[in-house]
Formats: C-alpha cells, sequence, structure tokens
C-alpha cells in the first residue's frame, strides 16, 4: 500500500493555526471595525451612569473608555450590562472591553485578564440608624441587601457569617430595598453608598455607613483572556493618563470636593495589575 501524504494534513493545521492566530488578534479587529464596543454598568454613579439630559451613559469608567477609544483611533459604542452578565458578555464576545466596575479578583482570572487598578475602594454597609445595628457582627441571622453578580455577596457572607442575603439586579434596586425595609443592611462599594447617602438628602439622618470595611475592592477593566495586544494599549492608555496628570483629574472631575462624594485627595495611583492575596 502506498503511504499516504501527510501533506493535507500539514497544510489544515497550517491554516487551522492561522485562523486561531487572525480570531486571537482583537485589537486588529477592533481597527477593521472601526469601534470598539465597551460594557458599562450604567446604573453606579459615578462609575458609570445615565445622564437624565443626554440619556448617554457617562462617568468616570466611561472617560477612561473613550480614552482607549481614542488611542486605538475608532469610536466608542457603550453597551449597558447587568452587573451579573459581565463576564459572560465579554467571553461570548458582545463586547470588546469591560468598564463596569468590575473588581479585580483571583476567581476571575481564570475567565478574563484585566487591565491595570483604576480604582481602590472598600465595601461597606449601610443601615437605617433606627434598626440599632451599629457593627458588622450584629447583622448576623439579619437579611441584607446587595447587587446580584458583584463581589459583594460572597464578601459580606465571610465577614459575617450567617448572614441572609438578597440580590437585586443592580444597585438601585438594592438601595430602594434598604429605603423599603426589604432588608437590614445595604452592601455596597463605599464610593457607591457615600453616592446614595447623598442622594437622600435630609433623610440621610436616619441612616448610616457602619465604618468597618468588609473588603478592599481593586477595580479595573476588563480584557477578553490571550489577547496581549489589546491589553497592552490598554495599559500604555492608563499610564499615560497617568503620567500626564488626566487620570488625577478624571478622578477629582467624578470623586472630587465639587461632586457628592467630596474626596479631597486620590490615596491610589493607576500604575499596577497586582491584587492582594
Amino acid at each position: 500500500m502506498k503511504p499516504r501524504s501527510l501533506a493535507p494534513l500539514v497544510l489544515a493545521a497550517a491554516a487551522l493555526l492561522l485562523a486561531v492566530t487572525a480570531r486571537a488578534d482583537q485589537l486588529a479587529d477592533i481597527r477593521k471595525k472601526g469601534e470598539i464596543v465597551i460594557g458599562a454598568l450604567g446604573t453606579d454613579e459615578p462609575n458609570s451612569f445615565i445622564d437624565p439630559k443626554t440619556r448617554d451613559i457617562v462617568g468616570y469608567d466611561v472617560d477612561l473608555g473613550n480614552a482607549i477609544a481614542k488611542k486605538i483611533g475608532v469610536k466608542a459604542v457603550w453597551k449597558q450590562l447587568a452587573v451579573s452578565a459581565r463576564i459572560p458578555e465579554l467571553q461570548q464576545g458582545r463586547v470588546d472591553l469591560l468598564s463596569a466596575s468590575l473588581t479585580h479578583t483571583r476567581e476571575r482570572e481564570a475567565q478574563i485578564d484585566f487591565s491595570l487598578t483604576t480604582l481602590v475602594t472598600g465595601q461597606k454597609v449601610m443601615v437605617k440608624k433606627s434598626s440599632g445595628i451599629t457593627a458588622l457582627d450584629q447583622l448576623a441571622g439579619r437579611k441584607v441587601v446587595t447587587v446580584k453578580g458583584g463581589t459583594q455577596d460572597p464578601n459580606i457572607r465571610k465577614a459575617v457569617p450567617g448572614v441572609n442575603v438578597v440580590t437585586f439586579e443592580n444597585s438601585q434596586q438594592a438601595f430602594l430595598a434598604l429605603q423599603q425595609g426589604k432588608g437590614v443592611a445595604y452592601v455596597n462599594d463605599e464610593v457607591s453608598l457615600i453616592d446614595d447617602f447623598a442622594k437622600l438628602g435630609a433623610a440621610s439622618a436616619g441612616y448610616q455607613i457602619l465604618p468597618q470595611n468588609i473588603s478592599v475592592e481593586r477595580i479595573a477593566l476588563g480584557i477578553r483572556k490571550n489577547e496581549p495586544a489589546l491589553k497592552s494599549l490598554v495599559d500604555e492608555t492608563l499610564r499615560e493618563l497617568e503620567k500626564s496628570g488626566e487620570a488625577e483629574k478624571l478622578f477629582l472631575k467624578w470623586y472630587g470636593p465639587a461632586t457628592r462624594l467630596k474626596f479631597d485627595k486620590r490615596e491610589f495611583r493607576i500604575d499596577s495589575d497586582r491584587i492582594d492575596g
């Protein structure tokens, strides 16, 4: 029997390798189509929220995403996502990048890659003063509310064993649930809690944010796995913003003394994608 030639197999393998390589170059695909689709929450002021006048998504996360689109030289197209849909939407290719209040965790590193840290915050708990709760351990056995699909749920369970967690699709719904008495406490990132507290106006006298952190959250942009060219460009853009002082300006624009949050300074720099633990 005449031995079969290996040439067709070699050619087929080479073609498959070229196809995989082409698919893996997401940055080239973004440049070719002339736009980058960026996922944002649109419900997490001041990171990303709907401007009531223009109906556009605006915020700190949005300004960072727009800077990356400008660096690439393409149009930024914003897609509003639920918290729980962020990573699946990125993995399935429905968005090219996440700029969506996304905490960088070890567990998530198995699913996606992360940019340099763009924000450092902590997670805390808001309660009504009438609840009599002044410390985290008093939440054991009690019902607390938070957003579905974020790190808030596992973090409060770890901080307070025995707590009863009820989740909602977004932080606005969870905050409303606290006001309606559907839980004794509301768990979220500190910056979001401060913003929500300010929105209460005169009613804020009946609420308080407990002083203890339940975690430290390092927020970053989410990038599909194994896209080194896109990650390199995203990180380069963030480093340029930091070096030029623009990153500081963006932080103060959305978190500074003239905002509801009234942070007088920034306690972090955009210079690393490392996380603790």
